[in-house]
C-alpha cells in the first residue's frame, strides 16, 4: 500500500511504499538542480538567500548523497537560527527529518519533525502545520505504529478542513485510508479511499485516480468482493500505466494476481505476477520484485509446475540476500548519520562557546576600562587643562558606566521575558526610569566633585606660590 509524503516545498511530492523507498523524480535532473544551486550559493551574499539555497540543495541531493544533504541542511538550520529566519529554520528542520526518513532513521526523523511542529505551533502558517502533522503521522506508519500515526493524520485533517487547504485534501484522505487498511479495518479504509478517489476525479489527475482505486481494490479483495476488486484493479492499471507510476502499478498488478489466484484462475495470476515482476526489475524495486517472485512460486506450486517453482525459489533466495545486504547498508547509514549529526552539532556548540567567550572577554575589558577611564578623569582634573574637557570626560565616564549596566542587564531581561517584546519594553522602561534620574544626579555630583577637586588643587598651588613669594620677599 502506498503512502503520500507531503512535499517539503511546493511542486515536489513523493509516493513511497512502506518498505522500499523510491522517489518518483529523475536522479539525473536532481543532480543538475543541485549543481545549479551550489553555483548560486557560492555567489550568494545575503544570509537569508544562503539558507534558502542550502535547504533546497540538501533536498535535491538527499536521494543519492544523504550525508552531504544532512551536512548542508544542518548548516542551513544553524544559520537560520542565528539570523532568526523562522521560515528557513522550519524548512531546514523538515528537510533534515526527510533525509533521516529516507535512510530509515525513523527516531531521528520523528525528532526533527516534532521540533518543526513545536516551531510551527507558535506561528500562523496553517499550511506548514498541516504538512508537518501529516509527516509525523507518516513516520509513525513507517514504524508500524498505525494508531499513533492516525492521531496526527486526524489533527492534520482538522486543520486542512478548517482552513480549506486544497493541496492536502487528497493526500490526507489517502493516508488515513492507508493507515486503516494496515490496521485491518477495510470498512474505514474504504470510506477514505473512496473520498480520495472523488477528490482525484475532481482534480482530473489520472495518477491519483489509479492510486485511490488500487486502495479500494485492496479493500474489496479483503472483503472477498471479487467483481468490484477486479474492476478497480483493472481500471487502476490503465490510469497508472498512462501516468508512468511504475511503483503503484507493480502493487496493483500484484493485487490483481492475488485476486485471480483466489478465483483459481492460475494462468491470469501468473500473467499479472509476471507483469509486476518485469516492471519491478526494470525500475529496481527490490521489494516489489520479491513479492512478485514469491507469488509466482506459490502459483507454480499450485499448478504443480515444480521446475518453474524451483527456478523462482532460487530467485527468492537471491532477492532476500540483496534486501538483507541493503538493510545492513541502511543500518550502517543510520549509525553514520547519527555520528555525523553529533559532529555537526558539536562544531556548532564550539562556535557558540567561542562567540560567548569573545563576548565575555569584551565585557571584562569594558568592566576594567571604565574604572581606569574614571581614574584617568580624576587625575586629569588635577592638571591645568580646560574645565570643559574635565566636564566632558566626566560625562563620558558616566555614560560608559550606565550603558555597561544596561548591557549586563539585557540578557537577563530576555531570559525572564522569554523574548516577549511587550514585557521587554516594560522592564526597560522601568530600568530607564531608575537609571536616567540616577545618571543626572551622579553627573552633577561627579562634575561638582571634579570641579571642587580642581579648585582645591588650584588653591593649594596659589597658597604655595604665595608662601614662596613671601619667603623671597623676607630674604630680600
Amino acid at each position: 500500500m502506498i503512502i503520500f509524503l507531503t512535499g517539503l516545498h511546493s511542486g515536489v511530492r513523493y509516493f513511497l511504499t512502506l518498505i522500499f523507498l523510491c522517489g518518483i523524480y529523475n536522479t539525473y535532473a536532481q543532480k543538475q538542480k543541485a549543481d545549479s544551486l551550489e553555483k548560486l550559493l557560492t555567489t550568494a551574499v545575503n544570509d537569508t538567500t544562503k539558507v534558502i539555497l542550502m535547504w533546497q540543495m540538501a533536498d535535491a541531493v538527499s536521494m543519492y548523497q544523504p550525508d552531504t544533504a544532512l551536512k548542508t541542511v544542518q548548516q542551513a538550520l544553524f544559520l537560520a537560527k542565528r539570523i532568526k529566519y523562522t521560515e528557513g529554520e522550519s524548512r531546514s528542520l523538515g528537510i533534515t527529518a526527510e533525509v533521516f526518513r529516507k535512510i530509515g532513521n525513523y527516531p531521528k526523523a520523528l525528532d526533527f519533525n516534532l521540533r518543526k511542529l513545536k516551531l510551527e505551533e507558535t506561528r500562523q502558517n496553517q499550511y506548514n502545520l498541516a504538512s508537518v502533522l501529516m509527516n509525523i503521522g507518516i513516520v509513525y506508519v513507517f514504524q508500524e505504529e498505525y494508531r499513533e500515526g492516525l492521531k496526527y493524520y486526524f489533527q492534520a485533517d482538522s486543520i486542512i478542513t478548517t482552513y480549506n487547504i486544497e493541496p492536502f485534501k487528497y493526500h490526507i484522505a489517502l493516508n488515513v485510508g492507508d493507515a486503516y487498511y494496515r490496521l485491518n479495518m477495510p470498512d474505514s479504509a474504504y470510506n477514505y479511499f473512496n473520498k480520495s478517489l472523488q477528490i482525484a476525479r475532481q482534480l482530473g489527475d489520472g495518477d491519483f485516480i489509479g492510486t485511490s482505486m488500487t486502495g479500494l481494490a485492496h479493500c474489496y479483495l479483503t472483503e472477498d468482493d471479487y467483481p468490484f476488486a477486479l474492476l478497480n484493479y483493472q481500471t487502476a492499471l490503465k490510469y497508472l500505466s498512462a501516468a508512468n507510476d511504475d511503483d503503484i502499478f507493480c502493487e496493483a498488478a500484484l493485487g490483481l494476481s492475488r485476486l485471480y489466484k483466489r478465483m483459481n484462475k492460475m494462468d491470469s495470476a501468473i500473467h499479472y505476477a509476471g507483469i509486476s515482476l518485469s516492471v519491478a526489475k526494470k525500475d529496481g524495486f527490490l521489494t516489489h520484485e520479491l513479492d512478485a517472485t514469491e507469488m509466482l512460486v506459490d502459483c507454480y506450486k499450485e499448478t504443480r509446475n515444480i521446475d518453474s517453482a524451483f527456478t523462482y525459489m532460487q530467485q527468492v533466495y537471491k532477492l532476500n540476500d540483496a534486501i538483507n545486504s541493503r538493510d545492513k547498508i541502511k543500518e550502517v547509514q543510520i549509525i553514520s548519520s547519527n555520528e555525523q549529526l553529533r559532529q555537526v552539532e558539536r562544531e556548532e556548540e564550539k562556535r557558540i562557546a567561542l562567540k560567548e567567550r569573545s563576548q565575555q572577554l569584551q565585557l571584562l575589558f569594558i568592566g576594567i576600562f571604565i574604572p581606569i577611564f574614571f581614574a584617568l578623569t580624576i587625575i586629569l582634573s588635577r592638571i591645568n587643562i580646560p574645565i570643559r574637557v574635565i566636564k566632558g570626560l566626566g560625562i563620558v565616564s558616566l555614560l560608559f558606566f550606565f550603558e555597561y549596566l544596561t548591557l549586563l542587564l539585557h540578557p537577563y531581561v530576555l531570559e525572564i521575558t522569554h523574548h516577549t517584546p511587550l514585557l521587554e519594553i516594560l522592564i526597560f522602561v522601568v530600568i530607564a526610569a531608575i537609571l536616567i534620574p540616577a545618571h543626572h544626579r551622579m553627573e552633577h555630583w561627579l562634575i561638582e566633585k571634579l570641579m571642587d577637586n580642581r579648585s582645591k588643587v588650584h588653591n593649594r598651588k596659589l597658597k604655595l606660590l604665595k608662601v614662596q613669594q613671601e619667603d623671597i620677599n623676607g630674604n630680600e
